[in-house]
C-alpha cells in the first residue's frame, strides 16, 4: 500500500507534498496496487472534518481561511446558511443566495501568498487582501468546471463581533461563493465515474466530487445521477453518453451488499444493461455483492459487482513497464534496482540517429515512433509496428523540430495512430508516418503532447500553458475536441505526461522562475510541487501511469534536463553504468530521452 498526502497552500504558502497512490480508483487516498486503473488523488480517510464556525479564531487570516472552508463543508443546499454564520447583519445582503441545490455553484481559488491585513481602523474594522489563482467552478453534478470569474484579488472587512468581544464577522465580502483548493480536499471526496468511447470497447475516467458527508446510500444514488446526467464537458466530444432520455427514478436503494437501481431508459436491451452494469461497477468501486437494476420497476439484470469488474477490464492497462533511454544515438535499456529489464524491440540498423521515441505494446506488436536527426540536421519521425523486433519502418518529411511523440491506445493495431508536435504545430501520425495536421480551437505554439492509458484523453502544452483535451476516434479519423486551460503554479511549462490515471506531472517555472516539476490532477484542483530547483529547463519527461503488478513504484516518472537524464524514486542521476547493451566503440556520453515501455 502506499498513501497519498497532498499538502497544498495553506496561510498562503506552498509546501512540497507527498504522492499519489496507484491501483483501482476509489473514493479514499489508500490505494492497493493491482490490476485496475492507477488511482486519483485521495482526500482524508474517515468522518469529515468539523465544519468551522465563527468562534474558531479571533484572528484575522485564521478567521477568513475558515470562511473559505464553510461552504464546502457540508450538503450544497446549507452551504449559503454556513457561510452568512461568519457575516455581519449589514453584509448579509451582500451574499446573493441561490434557491435552488442545482444553482449552487461554489468559486474555488488557490492562494498565492501570505495574506495582507491592515490593523483596525478608528471604527474597529480591518481589511484582509487575497491574492488567488482562479482555479474552477464546482457545480451540482460534482464537475470542477473552468473559471468564470478573472479576479486576482479579493478583499474583505472585519470587525469584532461585539465591543471588547473576541469574535469576529465580516462586513465586506465578494458576491460569490468562494472555497479554497484545501477546503475541496478537506471536505469533498474524489470520485472516478466512467463513460463508453464511441465504440463501446473502453471506459474513459471523468473526475467529480462529492461532500465527504454524504451517507453510503447517497453515493449510489449520486452517482447514478452523474451518469446519466453525461460527461463532463471537456470530456464529451471523447465519449459516449447513457441513451437519451435515461434518468433515475427514486432513489438508490440497498445496503450490506445488496443495492437496487431503477431507471427509465429508452430501448433497454441486454446489450445496453451490460454495458451499464460494467460502468456502475467500476464507479462504484468501493461497492461489494449484488447490485439490481430495475427499468421502470421491473428488474432486468443483477449484478456481481466484484466478478463485473475482474472480468471486463476499465481499459488496457499495459504489460509490466520497462525503461529506456537514448545512448549515443541509439534506444538501449536501463538497468533500474530490481525492475524489470528487456532487449531493445528495434531492429539494429533502425536504431540509429534517435534524439527522442516513444514504444507500446499493442497485444503481441510493438509500436515504435522514433524522431531521428538526418545529415541536414532536420529531424524526421521513423514509424514501425511489428513482432519485437520491429525492422520495417516509414519515414515522414524533415521538420525543423519535433516533440517526443506518443501513441493513441484506443486505436487496435491493424490501424496503429499517435501525435506529436511538428514545428509547433500538433500533428497526427499513422502506421505509415504519414503526419496530418491536427486543428486546434486554441493559438499559440505546440511544444508536447501525451496520450492516457485509456486512449481518449490527452494532455497538451500550448504557448507554455497546460491543457487536456478528449480525443475521439471515428473510423480511423482522429479528432480533438475543444482543449481546456487547466490553473496550474508553473508557467513557461515545457513537458508534460500522465502519471496516474487523473494525475499529470509536469515541468515549467515556479515563481521565481526556478523550474521545477509539479504534479496536478486533471482538472487542476490539486497541485503539489515534486522537484524543485532543477537547475534548468526540463526537455522531455516521461512517466509511468501504473496498473501493471509488478511494475516501478508508483507515480514514476523520468525526465531529460542540461542534456541529461534523471528519475524519481528516488531523484537521482541516470548514469553511464546503468545503460545496457552499449556495443564496443560508441562515444561516451550521458543518457538523455528516457521513456517507459508498457
Amino acid at each position: 500500500m502506499r498513501r497519498r498526502v497532498l499538502v497544498a497552500l495553506l496561510a498562503g504558502v506552498l509546501l512540497p507534498a507527498g504522492l499519489a497512490a496507484c491501483g483501482i480508483p476509489n473514493e479514499t487516498e489508500v490505494q492497493v496496487d493491482g490490476s485496475g486503473p492507477a488511482a486519483e488523488a485521495g482526500t482524508l480517510n474517515g468522518s469529515p472534518a468539523r465544519p468551522p464556525t465563527p468562534g474558531d479564531s479571533a484572528e484575522p487570516v485564521p478567521f477568513i481561511e475558515n470562511y473559505l472552508r464553510a461552504a464546502a463543508a457540508g450538503e450544497r443546499e446549507q452551504a449559503y446558511a454556513r457561510a452568512k454564520e461568519f457575516l455581519g447583519p449589514e453584509a448579509k445582503g451582500l451574499l446573493p443566495e441561490k434557491q435552488q441545490s442545482s444553482e449552487i455553484e461554489l468559486t474555488v481559488v488557490r492562494l498565492l501568498e501570505k495574506p495582507e491585513v491592515t490593523p483596525p481602523n478608528n471604527q474597529g474594522t480591518s481589511d484582509v487582501t487575497l491574492k488567488v489563482q482562479q482555479v474552477g467552478v464546482l457545480r451540482a453534478d460534482g464537475v470542477l468546471d473552468s473559471p468564470e470569474a478573472s479576479e486576482t484579488e479579493y478583499k474583505f472587512q472585519l470587525r469584532r463581533a461585539d465591543s471588547g468581544g473576541p469574535g469576529l464577522l465580516l462586513t465586506n465580502v465578494p458576491n460569490e461563493l468562494l472555497i479554497s483548493d484545501t477546503a475541496l480536499r478537506e471536505y469533498y471526496r474524489s470520485r472516478t465515474i466512467y463513460f463508453w468511447n464511441s465504440a463501446r470497447s473502453r471506459l474513459v475516467p471523468d473526475l467529480r466530487y462529492l461532500p465527504s458527508s454524504v451517507p453510503a446510500e447517497r453515493r449510489v444514488t449520486d452517482v447514478v445521477k452523474w451518469l446519466t446526467g453525461g460527461p463532463s464537458k471537456w470530456l464529451a466530444q471523447g465519449v459516449t453518453g447513457l441513451p437519451d432520455g435515461t434518468r433515475s427514478i427514486n432513489n438508490a436503494t440497498g445496503a450490506d451488499g445488496h443495492w437496487e437501481v431503477n431507471l427509465t431508459m429508452p430501448g433497454a436491451d441486454d446489450k445496453k444493461l451490460g454495458l451499464l452494469a460494467t460502468q456502475l461497477a467500476w464507479s462504484l468501486p468501493e461497492l461489494s455483492g449484488q447490485l439490481d437494476l430495475k427499468i421502470q420497476n421491473q428488474k432486468r439484470r443483477t449484478v456481481d459487482l466484484e466478478q463485473e469488474r475482474a472480468e471486463h477490464a476499465v481499459y488496457p492497462t499495459g504489460d509490466r513497464p520497462v525503461r529506456f533511454s537514448v545512448y549515443d544515438g541509439a534506444v538501449r535499456p536501463l538497468a533500474i534496482a530490481n525492475e524489470a529489464r528487456a532487449a531493445v524491440p528495434l531492429a539494429v540498423d533502425a536504431n540509429r540517429n534517435v534524439v527522442a521515441a516513444a514504444l507500446a505494446r499493442a497485444d503481441d506488436q510493438i509500436l515504435a515512433a522514433l524522431v531521428v536527426t538526418g545529415t541536414d540536421r532536420r529531424q524526421r519521425l521513423k514509424v514501425g509496428s511489428g513482432p519485437d523486433p520491429v525492422s520495417v519502418f516509414d519515414t515522414s518529411k524533415a521538420y525543423g523540430t519535433l516533440s517526443r511523440p506518443t501513441w493513441l491506445r484506443s486505436l487496435d493495431e491493424r490501424h496503429p495512430a499517435g501525435l506529436v508536435a511538428a514545428d509547433r504545430r500538433l500533428y497526427r501520425f499513422d502506421g505509415a508516418a504519414g503526419m496530418i495536421p491536427v486543428p486546434l480551437a486554441v493559438s499559440g505554439p505546440v511544444v508536447a503532447v501525451a496520450g492516457s492509458l485509456d486512449g481518449h484523453r490527452i494532455a497538451l502544452v500550448i504557448g507554455g500553458a497546460l491543457y487536456v483535451a478528449a480525443v475521439s476516434v471515428d473510423g480511423g479519423v482522429v479528432s480533438v475536441g475543444l482543449p481546456r486551460r487547466l490553473a496550474t503554479l508553473l508557467t513557461s511549462i515545457s513537458a508534460v505526461d500522465w502519471v496516474a490515471e487523473n494525475d499529470l506531472v509536469l515541468a515549467g517555472n515556479e515563481a521565481d522562475r526556478r523550474p521545477a516539476i509539479h504534479q496536478i490532477t486533471v482538472d487542476g484542483a490539486q497541485e503539489t510541487a515534486l522537484k524543485r530547483d532543477i537547475g534548468a529547463e526540463v526537455t522531455q519527461l516521461a512517466a509511468y501511469p501504473g496498473g501493471a503488478v509488478g511494475g516501478p513504484p508508483a507515480l514514476s516518472y523520468m525526465y531529460e534536463a542540461n542534456r541529461a537524464a534523471y528519475r524519481n524514486n528516488p531523484f537521482e542521476n541516470i548514469k553511464r553504468e546503468q545503460v545496457l547493451d552499449v556495443p564496443a566503440g560508441s562515444r561516451a556520453t550521458n543518457p538523455t530521452a528516457p521513456f517507459f515501455l508498457y
